[in-house]
């Protein structure tokens, strides 16, 4: 077995005490009713905003369980002010109906309700579909780039290149990243 060099303790500590029998990766996901397993992400990507740390996955998990949602990105976005503010992409269900005025306050209780006030999300857009690669796992840093108005680079795991116009059209409506008049 692999270890952390000099620290043997350490390794074990990290990757095999938490779960007894298990191996921590450092993947979370969940299982849905059909035993499907979907990896959703990091378990430590966090954000700062205003000096608090914020787990984005914890966050996604709030905002999924709302009824009409079928799954999002919880990002930080580059805020003057804060650093870093959270910001939600969600797909909603086929059925969903309700405007999205109403859907944003909806969700922005959950997450002051379950969180607090301190980690109310800066805004909420609905996407078509969120970017991804062909084994499934959302692309947050990518999401952040765009979001933030950056230079990124077009991940050659990609599942689809034209999914980068789409999300922009919805921050360009939003006035999101460098869409956002000042």
């Amino acid at each position: 077995m692999l270890g952390i060099w000099g620290n043997e303790a350490r390794f074990k500590a990290s990757y095999f005490d938490k779960f007894d029998g298990y191996y921590l990766s450092g993947d979370g996901g969940y299982k849905d009713n059909d035993d499907y397993i979907f990896i959703t992400g990091r378990v430590d990507d966090v954000i700062n905003v205003a000096g608090h740390r914020f787990s984005t996955a914890e966050m996604e998990e709030i905002v999924s369980s709302h009824e009409l949602i079928a799954e999002c990105a919880v990002i930080g976005i580059h805020d003057e002010l804060k650093g870093q503010v959270p910001f939600a992409l969600v797909v909603t269900k086929l059925n969903a109906t309700m405007g999205h005025f109403q859907l944003q306050q909806e969700i922005e209780n959950l997450v002051r309700q379950q969180i607090g006030a301190v980690a109310s999300l800066k805004n909420i857009v609905i996407v078509k579909r969120l970017p991804k690669t062909r084994s499934g796992k959302t692309l947050r840093r990518l999401l952040r780039s765009l979001c933030d108005g950056e230079e990124y680079q077009i991940p050659s795991t990609i599942d689809d290149e034209s999914i980068i116009d789409e999300i922009n059209s919805v921050l360009k409506e939003h006035e999101i990243g460098c869409y956002k008049i000042k």
